[in-house]
């Protein structure tokens, strides 16, 4: 969307302030809500990417009939979405603005880049948790990654970006072969990178499982930042050991997360509230002396002590 800046008012209402980050796919804004006078996220569409776009009118559709989906998410671990904003010139997302950082920034603050099982297994069932609503909600987050996972100051994980990864990657096919394209394809299912045309929340614990192997060794499944091997390795390589790497895990974890990474859907657990429960005993032990503190720490990296759950409960 060219010609933003500081200052600027979309939709006579949202000031945009500063820029939170930006890609090929447009920026994100710290942003104010002037009617209410509070702090928003404001994510941008890039129009060059929908001016290209054979079936924009009908993407477009999608985007506002998915927005409002997700606008009437209501869980701990999904983003709360405010507003969408669809006009010839601007195509925007508004969502609530979280104080803390993504999962990407928090493996630089990690001794080797990894995390520690119950710390590991703790974001993954908050993941859980949210995908669960998601799921229930019949929508599929398909574009899971480090850079779409917040984590709040209070230790709580937030899942980002609903409406406008399908959009994306429905309209430009330029999308699937760059840097930003399909959750970097990272977290990529193979079912999402043979083009099916219909997806289920299975997709998405593929990408739980990426995250987890992650979190868990300090690298991806497959590290390679080739998209053609990358692509190819999703489809057809074995998913590899998080012993490979030298980390020891509970057996009953490596199975799950081998099943997580199973090429096959119908391979893998059948919903997100099942594998909660699978990680349940791998869980961060409550600590009592945390209910009578004064205050919340501060520090982003703060253990992520207190998943919620899935749903159904």
């Amino acid at each position: 969307m060219p010609g933003l800046a500081p200052g600027m008012v979309l939709g006579g209402r949202y000031r945009l302030e500063s820029v939170l980050g930006h890609g090929v796919m447009g920026q994100v804004w710290q942003g104010r809500d002037l009617p209410l006078d509070r702090p928003v996220a404001v994510k941008t569409v890039a129009t060059e990417l929908l001016a290209v776009a054979s079936s924009r009118d009908a993407a477009l559709t999608r985007f506002g009939r998915e927005t409002r989906a997700a606008a009437r998410l209501d869980h701990a671990n999904v983003a709360t979405v405010f507003d969408a904003s669809l006009t010839d010139d601007t195509c925007c997302l508004v969502m609530e603005l979280i104080e803390g950082t993504t999962l990407e920034y928090l493996f630089d603050q990690q001794e080797d880049g990894r995390f520690d099982v119950p710390s590991a297994v703790a974001v993954a069932a908050q993941l859980c948790a949210g995908l669960s609503a998601v799921h229930a909600a019949d929508l599929v987050h398909r574009d899971l990654k480090t850079q779409n996972i917040m984590i709040r100051r209070d230790g709580v994980v937030k899942i980002l970006d609903f409406g406008l990864v399908k959009l994306l990657s429905d309209t430009d096919p330029r999308l699937t072969t760059t840097g930003e394209g399909i959750g970097n394809l990272f977290c990529a299912s193979p079912e999402l990178l043979a083009g099916r045309d219909r997806l289920d929340g299975r997709s998405d614990l593929y990408a739980v499982g990426c995250l987890l192997h992650h979190m868990l060794t300090g690298e991806t499944p497959f590290p390679t930042h080739q998209p053609a091997l990358l692509s190819s390795h999703h489809l057809a390589s074995p998913p590899p050991l998080v012993a490979d790497s030298g980390v020891d895990v509970p057996a009953d974890l490596q199975n799950l997360l081998t099943a997580l990474l199973a090429k096959r859907p119908e391979d893998r657990p059948s919903s997100a509230t099942e594998v909660y429960a699978a990680l349940a005993p791998h869980l961060p032990q409550p600590r009592p002396a945390l209910a009578v503190r004064r205050t919340v720490p501060e520090d982003p990296r703060r253990p992520f002590l207190i998943p919620q759950g899935p749903m159904p409960l």
